[in-house]
């Protein structure tokens, strides 16, 4: 590999960081779309100079962005709806095209609010960008009310997956704190016909379709603050990931709780072990050893920071349960940011590299596997997404 680019989402804008393989230098390229809030960016598999961005603002609504060169330019591939149906709310934010249900025809309207009421579905915003493994033109976006839309043509037109929410359990479906989003997608590497994505606060989901129908996930999992905990959806799952070569076994951190399944999420057990605390947000595996792990617990649900003012990376190699305090280089004192649940990486170079961000604007780098760290860029506006890539 002749290099390495880190994409940063932050709330005011995109940067691009470069580095040659030892990275221990950095270019700092941005921030791009200065002033919006960038959820995410993400290359492709299939063509790294081929980068999907959503850009977001509340007085504006939601544009996808793509670069065709890795980033120096940047275009707007799609136009507004050409239809939306009936049920659906219109606006000049709203560009992509709503599906219906495939098993009445109608459109799917209402999902379940924290006092139990039905609301209308709204389009917000895109949380997650995830590129096929081999089309450049294909992409994935998870959005906020949560739906999965797919492109085919590079992001000109969006249509939804509707299958998902069409599941009966759709109408029961609440927002967590941060909105109704579906934030994580994984696609199995192994069988394109396999998708699993999770949502706060739903919980987990698998297609073994293509995306045409869709079962909850979400066995083994239990939230007290739910009138059953162990309800077949109403988790709050903040983040899961697996290995590409092992796309059976998932890891996820919950809102409390890091868990792991074994059998493509039918059933899941607790891994949280000696963790001082198993709430946070990001979760992530080591690119070459399927068993480590990599988590960044947070004080609390009340107090979003690292607990004791220490910015620690939690490793287990055994696949969960042993957790080791991965400190080096880290603020140890007076530090109290958050990661949020798409700002930590792994990059496919030997040793792997780790990469995180903080709401405090720092991104953080480790070229050995997370033996040790160091800040690769500061100051940059509150991060919320962090993605790399490793280039030929």
């Amino acid at each position: 590999m002749s290099g390495v680019r880190v994409l940063v989402g932050t709330r005011k804008g995109a940067f691009v960081l470069t580095s040659d393989g030892k990275r221990t230098g950095w270019n700092v390229s941005g921030p791009h779309f200065a002033g919006w809030e960038i959820y995410h960016l993400k290359g492709s598999p299939a063509d790294p100079d081929r980068l999907y961005a959503s850009q977001s603002s509340g007085w504006f609504g939601q544009v996808m962005q793509r670069s065709c060169d890795g980033g120096k330019t940047w275009e707007t591939p799609g136009g507004v709806l050409d239809k939306t149906p009936e049920g659906f709310p219109k606006g000049e934010s709203n560009k992509f095209v709503y599906d219906v249900s495939p098993e009445t025809g109608k459109p799917l309207t209402t999902h379940q609010w924290y006092d139990g009421t039905q609301h209308p579905w709204e389009f917000k915003r895109v949380w997650h960008l995830e590129p096929s493994h081999t089309d450049p033109d294909a992409v994935y976006a998870g959005v906020e009310d949560a739906a999965l839309f797919r492109t085919s043509d590079g992001g000109k037109t969006w249509m939804e997956l509707a299958g998902l929410r069409g599941h009966g359990t759709g109408p029961k479906w609440q927002p967590g704190a941060g909105g109704m989003c579906l934030h994580s997608i994984l696609l199995d590497p192994r069988n394109p016909k396999r998708i699993f994505v999770a949502i706060s606060a739903a919980g987990a989901f698998r297609s073994d379709d293509a995306g045409k129908t869709w079962k909850p996930i979400n066995r083994g999992l239990r939230s007290q603050y739910i009138p059953d905990p162990t309800a077949e959806i109403g988790h709050c799952v903040h983040r899961i990931a697996l290995h590409p070569s092992r796309p059976n076994v998932l890891f996820m951190q919950k809102h409390w709780d890091v868990m792991r399944s074994d059998d493509a999420g039918d059933t899941w057990r607790e891994i949280s072990g000696n963790l001082p605390t198993d709430f946070g947000f990001v979760i992530d595996v080591h690119a070459h050893e399927p068993e480590t792990i990599y988590v960044l617990p947070i004080k609390s649900d009340s107090e979003h920071y690292v607990p004791d003012g220490k910015l620690r990376v939690y490793r287990s190699r055994s696949g969960g349960n042993e957790w080791e305090p991965l400190t080096k280089g880290l603020p140890q004192r007076d530090c109290y940011v958050n990661v949020l649940r798409d700002a930590m990486a792994v990059d496919s170079l030997d040793p792997c590299g780790v990469y995180f961000g903080t709401t405090g604007g720092q991104v953080y780098a480790s070229a050995d596997a997370g033996d040790s760290w160091a800040p690769i860029v500061r100051d940059l506006p509150a991060v919320l997404s962090v993605e790399v890539q490793a280039l030929p």
